[in-house]
């Protein structure tokens, strides 16, 4: 991804919390040029990768394919003396005419919650033994304290305020309803590791490759540096 264009969709995040009253913690408003100065007292944003997420998945169409995130909180299991969480809470930005591609996690359960704006649709699978998509067999959906059966490729919709519930290995993607709009959608699930635990299928990557026509608005959450001086 062109760094412009991660520009662009950090500033149209931003614009959409704010359109839907979704305040954001201080951190996400750090410049880089502030993170140079921040010290160890923001460790924990940076070993547990909270803050801003821009991705194209490494197929360079992010207009077609693409997610805009931000993790709010986390922990981290590789270091949970330090970080005892056990949960996370991100939210998410999908433009109409994006795609999200198809994936499930080995480790966390999480529940997708459209917080505003258009209608989003989540199709489901279930997975098989060797980790293909099961086309055939029904997938349980629980919805609010909805559970029901749909046939497997469904497309879930949620309009603001529903949410699902996505437990492990079951396969999802997410796309906008056309006609109705970009969403803002809110994750809450056990801790989210994004470098480990997410099986796509087809395979695509994970974090862009950026090429630098321009600065940077705000880092994302695989840009830290350390910080200097010693720990706390």
């Amino acid at each position: 991804m062109k760094r412009s264009e991660i520009n662009k969709a950090l500033k149209e995040l931003e614009a959409m919390c704010r359109q839907e009253h979704c305040y954001l913690p201080p951190f996400c408003n750090f410049t880089p040029e502030e993170w140079q100065t921040k010290g160890h007292e923001y460790d924990e944003v940076r070993d547990c990768m909270l803050g801003w997420d821009i991705t194209d998945y490494g197929l360079g169409d992010f207009d077609k394919v693409g997610f805009s995130l931000i993790t709010i909180r986390n922990g981290n299991r590789a270091m949970q003396d330090k970080y005892p969480k056990v949960y996370a809470e991100k939210l998410l930005y999908l433009r109409e005419g994006q795609y999200a591609p198809n994936h499930f996690h080995w480790f966390k359960t999480e529940d997708i919650i459209n917080r505003g704006g258009g209608n989003i649709l989540i199709r489901v699978y279930n997975s098989l033994p060797d980790e293909s998509i099961d086309r055939e067999s029904d997938v349980t959906v629980h919805c609010d304290g909805r559970t029901y059966t749909v046939p497997a490729g469904t497309q879930v919709r949620l309009t603001p305020g529903e949410s699902i519930h996505i437990q492990q290995y079951m396969y999802h993607d997410f796309e906008v309803e056309p006609g109705t709009g970009a969403v803002l959608l809110g994750e809450v699930s056990q801790c989210n590791d994004d470098n480990t635990d997410n099986r796509f299928n087809p395979p695509v990557g994970r974090f862009p490759k950026i090429e630098e026509d321009e600065a940077p608005y705000r880092l994302l959450c695989n840009e830290y540096l350390a910080a200097k001086g010693q720990p706390l």
